[in-house]
C-alpha cells in the first residue's frame, strides 16, 4: 500500500471521527419480532469519543414532533455501552428511535444506589431497598455448630411493596442463606468436597472482597470475588475455586406496576492446576433460592415455561420458573430466567415436591448439573447468567416468556451519527 493511500484512510478515519465528536447520534430499535417491555437495553457506543468525567449523556425518544426523555447510564468496561429502559412497549413489527446526546454537565440524579456498610452491600430505588448482600460472616444460630456461619449470600430480596421473600439458616436446613449457589460432592484432587452442606466441615463459600460498586440514574450494582474453599486439603485449608458475583439491580415498569428487575451473573474458574469434577447431583451451583417462611404447603405455587407445576416440576428442564405466594394481605413473586448460553439450558431445576417437606416451604434451583456431571478445567471462565423479575401481584404466563426473550435475545440497537446539525 503506497503512502498517499494510507495518508488517505488516516485523513477519512480522522474525518469520521471528528464528524461523530462534534455531532448526536441516533439509537434505532426494531422493527422488532416480538413485544418489547420496559426492561433494561443497551448499545455499543465503542464509536465515541466521549470523556466519562466530563460528559452526560442525554437521550430522548424521537416520537413525532415529541422528543420524550428517557433516562441513561454508562457502562464503561472492555466495551463502553449505554443502558437505558424505553419509556413504553416496543410492540411487535414497530421500531423506535432515539437521539442522543452529550452534555458537559456531570450532574445527575442516582436513584438506583449501592450503599455499603460494615456488614452488606444494599441495592436500592431511592428509600426502597431491593437486596443486600452479605460481605460480612453471618453468626450461626445460638447453640447451632459455628460451622454454619456464612458470608457470600444475598438477603433479604425484597419485592417493590417491601415484601421479604427470602430466608437464612431455616432450622430445617441451616445451611441454606436466601440466594446462593455452592456446589456440592466436589471432586478437588481426588478429595470430596462439599461447599453445599458447610456442616459438614469439608469446605464453605465465602466472601473475598469487593471489586466494584455501581450508583446511577439506571442501574446500580456490585462485583464481589468469592471464594470456595477446601477445608479437606493438608496440611491447610485451600481455595479450589475463585468466583466472581456481578449483580445489578433496575427499576423498571411492567404492565404499569413496578417491578425490580435483577441481574445475577456468576463467573467461575479453577484456582488449582487440576480439573475440578462437579458430579452430576439434584443441588448445586446455578442460582438456589429458599423462599419466605410465609410460603407454605397452601399459599404458593410454582409455573415453568413447560406449564410443570410444584408437583412435577422437580427434575424437568425451563427456560423460565414463577414462584410466587401470600404474604399477609398480598402476593409476591418472582420469575427466575435461564440464559440461553447457560450449561444445559433449558435448565434442570430442583424444586422441593409437595410431599419432600411437612409444611410445604419452597427451595427452587437452577442447577447446571442435575442431569449430566461438569468438568472445571484450569485456565477457563465458566459463565451462568440469570435474570430475576421481582414482582407484586400475579404474573402471567404470556408476559413471562416476553420477558424471557428480551432477557436472552435482545433486539438490536443501532447507534449511527446524526444528519448534520
Amino acid at each position: 500500500m503506497n503512502m498517499k493511500r494510507v495518508c488517505l484512510i488516516i485523513w477519512a478515519m480522522m474525518s469520521m471521527s471528528l464528524c461523530w465528536a462534534i455531532g448526536s447520534y441516533q439509537v434505532v430499535i426494531g422493527p422488532v419480532d416480538t413485544d418489547v417491555q420496559s426492561v433494561p437495553l443497551s448499545v455499543d457506543i465503542e464509536g465515541i469519543p466521549y470523556t466519562e468525567s466530563t460528559s452526560r449523556p442525554v437521550m430522548k425518544r424521537i416520537a413525532g414532533q415529541n422528543k420524550i426523555p428517557v433516562t441513561c447510564q454508562l457502562e464503561s468496561g472492555r466495551v463502553s455501552r449505554l443502558w437505558f429502559i424505553p419509556d413504553s412497549v416496543i410492540r411487535s413489527g414497530q421500531k423506535a428511535t432515539f437521539e442522543l446526546t452529550f452534555s458537559d454537565s456531570r450532574k445527575q440524579d442516582t436513584p438506583l444506589a449501592a450503599v455499603v456498610d460494615d456488614k452488606t452491600i444494599t441495592l436500592q430505588a431511592g428509600e426502597q431497598k431491593i437486596l443486600q448482600y452479605y460481605h460480612a460472616i453471618y453468626p450461626a444460630p445460638e447453640g447451632v455448630s459455628p460451622r454454619f456461619a456464612k458470608s457470600g449470600f444475598i438477603h433479604p430480596l425484597w419485592s417493590p411493596e417491601g415484601n421479604r421473600l427470602t430466608q437464612i439458616q431455616p432450622n430445617d436446613h441451616y445451611h441454606h442463606y436466601g440466594i446462593w449457589n455452592p456446589w456440592t460432592k466436589s471432586h478437588v484432587e481426588g478429595r470430596e468436597v462439599d461447599f453445599w452442606n458447610i456442616g459438614d466441615g469439608k469446605g464453605t463459600v465465602r466472601f473475598a472482597g469487593i471489586l466494584s460498586t455501581t450508583s446511577g440514574p439506571v442501574f446500580s450494582g456490585f462485583k464481589v470475588r468469592q471464594e470456595h474453599v477446601d477445608f479437606t486439603a493438608k496440611p491447610a485449608e485451600k481455595v479450589a475455586m475463585n468466583e466472581v458475583w456481578d449483580v445489578r439491580a433496575f427499576a423498571c415498569r411492567i404492565e404499569d406496576r413496578p417491578v425490580w428487575v435483577v441481574d445475577f451473573t456468576s463467573i467461575l474458574n479453577n484456582a488449582l492446576t487440576t480439573t475440578i469434577e462437579l458430579p452430576d447431583y439434584r443441588y448445586g451451583g446455578g442460582i438456589g433460592f429458599r423462599a419466605t417462611e410465609k410460603w407454605i404447603r397452601d399459599n404458593c405455587s410454582v409455573l415453568t415455561s413447560e406449564g410443570k407445576t410444584r408437583k412435577d416440576a422437580d427434575g424437568t428442564r425451563a427456560r423460565w420458573c414463577d414462584v410466587n405466594g401470600q404474604i399477609d394481605q398480598g402476593r409476591s413473586g418472582i420469575v427466575f430466567l435461564s440464559h440461553i448460553t447457560n450449561r444445559e439450558h433449558p435448565e434442570p431445576m430442583r424444586v422441593w415436591p409437595l410431599n419432600s417437606q411437612g409444611n410445604g416451604n419452597l427451595f427452587f434451583e437452577f442447577c447446571p448439573i442435575r442431569l449430566t456431571g461438569w468438568e472445571i478445567y484450569p485456565g477457563n471462565e465458566y459463565v451462568l447468567r440469570y435474570r430475576m423479575i421481582v414482582y407484586d401481584g400475579k404474573m402471567s404466563p404470556e408476559i413471562s416468556e416476553v420477558l424471557w426473550k428480551n432477557f436472552t435475545q435482545p433486539p438490536h440497537a443501532v447507534l449511527t451519527a446524526a444528519a448534520a446539525q
